[in-house]
């Protein structure tokens, strides 16, 4: 899968891309992540990439000219691959949006700063906006880090196992369940003797129940849309009524 990154600060980007997971599948060629700085397309000498609002206010905005420079000088005037603008005002990005995503052999990615881009930029340049949360960034960097990861990890071959993407926390919308590694026993804490005795069909139905558990505890709200089986509504039902035996 290609990356394409237009941001102000490359530079953010290598340290994490030179590690671990994304560093071999780089050099496995699953994905290429290529990194763009706008301002080698200004128009001025001093590589400018933002002003003042008009209207006033705080703050500064990025221009459109380098913008929409640097976007079609890289991906051309037709480009037919999505662009996402990393915003605070886009859709919640979620793992239901990686997977979706990780089917695009390309991905244009434009990181924000300052107060924000031109409105222009969103009007007629972006296909696409996305929030990490509802929390304000100092640019998109860090957002865009965190979509090349979320989606680098689903594409065949990143995970050393190949079962692993689809073992995570909302891959299957619940949350996953507890996981133990030796020693068996620390400080008087063992291990659930289920997964030590290896039944795997107890050992998948133990799990499916504790990742239920898991979720109806800390996050119910995910239950309305996760694809639930009619034993795993009975699981859940058994559940409710221990929590609350009056039910």
């Amino acid at each position: 899968m290609e990356f394409d990154v237009f941001t102000l600060l490359p530079e953010v980007f290598p340290p994490y891309l030179e590690s671990s997971i994304l560093q071999r599948a780089r050099q496995r060629g699953l994905i290429d992540v290529r990194l763009h700085n706008i301002r080698d397309w200004a128009l001025d000498k001093h590589h400018i990439t933002d002003d003042e609002p008009y209207g006033g206010g705080g703050g500064m905005v990025m221009k459109v000219e380098p913008v929409f420079a640097a976007v079609e000088g890289v991906l051309g005037p037709e480009f037919n691959c999505p662009l996402i603008l990393l915003t605070p005002q886009g859709r919640v990005f979620n793992q239901k949006m990686a997977q979706e995503l990780a089917r695009h052999p390309r991905l244009a990615l434009l990181c924000g700063r300052y107060e924000g881009v031109d409105e222009r930029i969103r009007e007629h340049l972006v296909t696409d906006e996305i929030s990490i949360g509802d929390y304000v960034l100092t640019g998109g960097e860090l957002p865009a880090l965190i979509l090349i990861d979320a989606l680098s990890r689903l594409l065949p071959g990143v995970l050393g196992d190949p079962d692993g993407a689809s073992d995570d926390s909302h891959a299957a919308g619940l949350l996953e369940y507890p996981h133990y590694t030796r020693p068996a026993e620390f400080r008087g804490w063992g291990v659930p003797d289920i997964l030590v005795s290896g039944d795997h069909a107890r050992i998948a139905a133990w799990r499916r129940e504790q990742s239920l558990r898991r979720t109806l505890k800390r996050r119910p709200d995910l239950l309305q849309d996760a694809p639930l089986s009619e034993n795993d509504r009975q699981v859940l039902q058994e559940l409710a009524r221990d929590e609350d035996p009056d039910q």
